[in-house]
């Protein structure tokens, strides 16, 4: 058997790709989630592999445990942040349809940035329950409380989820014509084009993390971001600069180079009657540091 044969075989490295997108949808960070990874991988070599019935149950249970036992110290950071905080994006190319059956049901930056608002322990049960499909059972022994308790997490946590998000679009071709009329705005500093595309009442998220340049706070109605856009262009844009079309959080966003390989931001949407409601811009590069 060779090395690669004997980590294929090994449960751990058949479900990372699993554990590291729990991990991520319960923390928002990319760098927490791998920190997560390997702690995990630590303890499952230290464990006693003869009483593991079921690894991907057992994984499943560390990387939550190891997740729930650092939201309670995220929180308070996040707390103390300077500006807004959002989660850090996952950006690829494209999604193909294995990845999207590992990976489970795709966390939008919205989603995420309301699930900010969760306890540790109804983020837990939603994340596992509603994106991953673990049954209630093992959501309790995880969270040592009984499944009706886990329930009752669960489903106050899709309530508040609901409640928090604005209702978006789930039409890929109205997603994509939405973001491609922003960045043709953009590109040109089209005040009235940008006008268009935005929704009156529009809200605009930006993390600089008090590193980069952000509003503090999220900025309300399609002129005063309209102005915004515009004025960022002028101030920061250079021949240097270009962006790029991509799936961010598996839905079509913006990344943004400051100059030639060099990632200066990243932009989420969420998109309305083929209009743009909400846009989630991270600029902080401590949050960008994994993208190449």
């Amino acid at each position: 058997m060779t090395d690669t044969d004997t980590a294929l075989a090994d449960p751990f490295e058949t479900y990372r790709r699993y554990l590291g997108a729990v991990a991520y949808r319960l923390l928002g960070s990319v760098a927490d989630a791998e920190d997560v990874l390997q702690e995990a991988w630590l303890r499952w070599q230290a464990a006693d592999r003869a009483v593991v019935a079921e690894p991907r149950a057992f994984l499943t249970t560390v990387v939550t445990r190891l997740c729930y036992d650092q939201l309670g110290s995220a929180r308070v950071r996040r707390e103390e942040y300077y500006g807004e905080w959002l989660p850090e994006p996952v950006v690829s190319d494209e999604a193909s349809p294995a990845d999207l059956a590992e990976l489970g049901e795709s966390v939008s930056m919205a989603v995420l940035t309301v699930m900010e608002q969760l306890s540790p322990a109804e983020r837990a049960a939603f994340v596992l329950h509603d994106v991953f499909a673990v049954g209630f059972d093992e959501i309790a022994a995880t969270l040592e409380r009984s499944p009706e308790a886990a329930r009752q997490l669960a489903s106050r946590a899709r309530r508040r989820v609901k409640e928090g998000t604005r209702r978006g679009t789930v039409d890929p071709a109205e997603h994509r014509q939405a973001v491609s009329a922003f960045a043709a705005a953009t590109a040109g500093g089209d005040l009235q084009a940008l006008l268009a595309v935005l929704d009156p009442d529009v809200v605009w998220h930006s993390d600089g993390g008090g590193v980069v340049s952000a509003g503090v706070r999220p900025i309300v109605g399609a002129d005063r971001v309209s102005r915004l856009v515009v004025g960022l262009v002028t101030k920061f844009v250079s021949p240097e600069s270009s962006f790029a079309f991509a799936l961010v959080n598996g839905e079509l966003g913006l990344v943004v180079y400051s100059s030639p390989g060099v990632v200066g931001g990243v932009i989420a949407f969420t998109i309305a009657d083929g209009r743009i409601a909400e846009a989630y811009v991270v600029v902080n590069p401590e949050k960008l540091s994994h993208l190449k």
